[in-house]
C-alpha cells in the first residue's frame, strides 16, 4: 500500500513540474506568434537581443504578473494559468515522497 502511495506521489509530483515546465514554453510559444510585437519587448534590449538567460528571467517577471489577462487569450490565459498551479501540485506531492522516504529508513 505504501509502495503505491510513493509511486502515485512520485509520479504526480514530476507531472506537476513537468506541466509547469511546458505551460510555460507554451506561453513563450503563443506570444512569440500571435503577438510578435509583444515578445520583442522581451527579447530586445536598447543594446539588442537579449541572451537566452535574460530571455528567460524577463519571461519569469512577465508570468508572475497578470498580464496574460490583458491579451484576452484563452489558451494564452489557460497557460498561464497551468504555471501559476502546477507547483502547488507538485511540491506537495514531492514533500509527500521525502516523508515517506524517512519513514520507510527508521523503520
Amino acid at each position: 500500500m505504501l509502495h503505491a502511495l510513493y509511486l502515485l506521489l512520485l509520479l504526480a509530483g514530476a507531472a506537476g513540474f513537468a506541466a509547469h515546465l511546458l505551460a510555460q514554453w507554451m506561453f513563450a510559444r503563443i506570444l512569440r506568434t500571435r503577438y510578435p510585437d509583444k515578445w520583442a519587448i522581451l527579447a530586445q534590449s536598447d543594446s539588442g537581443p537579449v541572451n537566452r538567460m535574460r530571455l528567460w528571467a524577463r519571461l519569469q517577471r512577465v508570468l508572475r504578473t497578470n498580464v496574460a489577462e490583458l491579451f484576452d487569450d484563452p489558451q494564452l490565459l489557460r497557460w498561464h494559468r497551468i504555471w501559476r498551479h502546477a507547483p502547488w501540485l507538485a511540491w506537495p506531492c514531492w514533500i509527500g515522497v521525502l516523508l515517506i522516504q524517512a519513514l520507510a529508513t527508521t523503520h
